[in-house]
């Protein structure tokens, strides 16, 4: 195991800030509705979190995280109506999607880097929620093999699954970017899905703008962001990894926002 998280930027050995601030910011979003949604385990989890960080909830930045949330939460209710029993959150961060939508049947394994994962471990012990549904695998993206954790943590490779990469892909490198898409296709069943948020390149002066700014925001808590993707660098970082884009919405993929299949 790794004992530091080379490629995200976080500082060594300790929690990712910007995890802690999305937990925050969630608490304030509309979440996708589900017969077997329970959201009190994640919004403890999450005021658990809020109680030593801050944000801007009127933020340009949280408009786009509400949005984000939303095609997410989507994706993983949609997968479970589907009948998949398997969901995996890459990065999961402060992500409390296990939590809220354990439903029976359904396996859930989150991967991450172990200060933050031991962190969210810790505070899920102490408020006394239940994690038995949930698998976890400490892991830096840069150096571990992220298929075979899964695998030694029972993950099923016959079975179809619905994979989640969330605000992670914009704090890697590409090229270990290209070895995690490479690692989850290889254990990903006919059948599975990727939900990704891949960091697209500015086509405007607003667009640039408004990136700039969210630069030096994440630079300023020691996490900063990585170049971002044109429209043909993404084309063939998909056929170099093995999927294939099927987002039906116009206005998600051009956030960035793209549901991805195995080729």
């Amino acid at each position: 195991m790794a004992e530091e998280w080379q490629c995200a930027g976080v500082e060594l050995g300790k929690p990712s800030i910007t995890a802690q601030k999305v937990a925050l910011q969630r608490l304030g979003f509309e979440r996708a509705p589900a017969p077997y949604a329970n959201p009190e385990p994640d919004e403890a989890l999450a005021r658990d979190v809020a109680a030593s960080t801050t944000v801007d909830g009127q933020s340009e930045l949280s408009t786009y995280l509400a949005a984000r949330t939303m095609f997410f939460d989507r994706v993983v209710v949609g997968a479970i109506e589907r009948g998949v029993t398997q969901a995996v959150i890459v990065g999961a961060g402060y992500d409390g999607r296990a939590l809220r939508y354990a439903k029976d049947g359904v396996a859930w394994f989150e991967v991450d880097h172990p200060p933050t994962q031991g962190d969210k471990r810790a505070r899920l012990d102490r408020l006394g929620i239940d994690t038995t549904r949930i698998s976890y695998i400490a892991a830096d993206f840069a150096i571990d093999d992220v298929a075979a954790g899964l695998r030694d943590a029972g993950f099923d490779t016959q079975r179809a699954s619905v994979f989640i990469c969330e605000g992670v892909a914009v704090y890697l490198e590409r090229s270990v970017l290209v070895t995690l898409l490479r690692s989850l296709r290889s254990v990903a069943a006919p059948g599975s899905r990727l939900a990704i948020s891949l960091s697209l390149a500015p086509d405007n002066d607003e667009a640039r703008a408004r990136q700039e700014w969210f630069r030096r925001r994440v630079a300023a808590i020691g996490e900063p962001e990585r170049d971002r993707l044109t429209p043909d660098e993404v084309t063939g970082l998909l056929a170099e990894t093995g999927w294939e884009d099927e987002t039906t919405s116009p206005r998600a993929q051009r956030a960035g926002l793209v549901v991805l299949s195995p080729v």
